[in-house]
């Protein structure tokens, strides 16, 4: 697929757990990728091709940083959007109705509307969020693990799992409450009057 070089193409990145949903406009193309590695892959391909004025993604706090890495990596112009923007963009646009479609056509066409500044991160930042994601998969992999085994051995042994479940608990927050802090610390994702609500899936 080709763009035209006349045309502003604004992408708009709707983030889940699992998928990735993304609307290029003005071309109303619509596509979905698995939020993993090789998906991220595909997806940053396939967005290369129609040379984007700039990519808005949602700041969650955490499902969105492994595309916002890779944006960062290929040189592409990405926006770290604050959700209650967003919101109040739908608002002024009278848009109520929500699909994966709908959402990420919403922020494409805020992205286009609104013009948001680029965000950028420094390299010893991004490291650090790349770092700091990893680390938080490898607990909760383990923390997993634990869970699984707590339902099926004796009580007598099932209660030395319980403090160690604590302490992963306890190592995810301090890694999460790390994550936030960086997140919150890059300009185009503070507001000061209205702070977006940054929440992480738990297992």
């Amino acid at each position: 697929m080709n763009s035209k070089t006349n045309q502003n193409i604004n992408i708009g990145v709707d983030t889940g757990k699992f998928q990735l949903d993304i609307y290029i406009r003005p071309l109303d193309i619509f596509f979905n990728v698995k939020n993993n590695e090789k998906g991220i892959k595909e997806a940053v391909n396939l967005i290369k091709k129609h040379h984007p004025e700039r990519i808005v993604i949602e700041a969650t706090g955490r499902l969105e940083m492994p595309f916002i890495m890779a944006c960062a990596e290929a040189n592409l112009p990405f926006v770290i959007a604050n959700p209650i923007h967003i919101k109040r963009f739908a608002g002024a646009i009278g848009q109520k109705a929500k699909t994966d479609r709908l959402d990420a056509q919403l922020i494409a066409h805020y992205g286009d509307a609104i013009k948001p500044k680029l965000s950028t991160l420094k390299p010893d930042i991004m490291q650090a969020m790349s770092d700091l994601v990893s680390r938080r998969n490898q607990i909760m992999a383990m923390q997993t693990m634990e869970k699984n085994r707590l339902q099926i051995l004796p009580k007598e042994v099932a209660m030395t799992i319980k403090p160690i479940l604590t302490v992963f608990k306890n190592q995810i927050e301090k890694i999460e409450a790390k994550i936030v802090k960086l997140i919150e610390s890059n300009p185009a994702s503070r507001n000061k009057s209205a702070k977006p609500k940054i929440s992480f899936y738990k297992a």
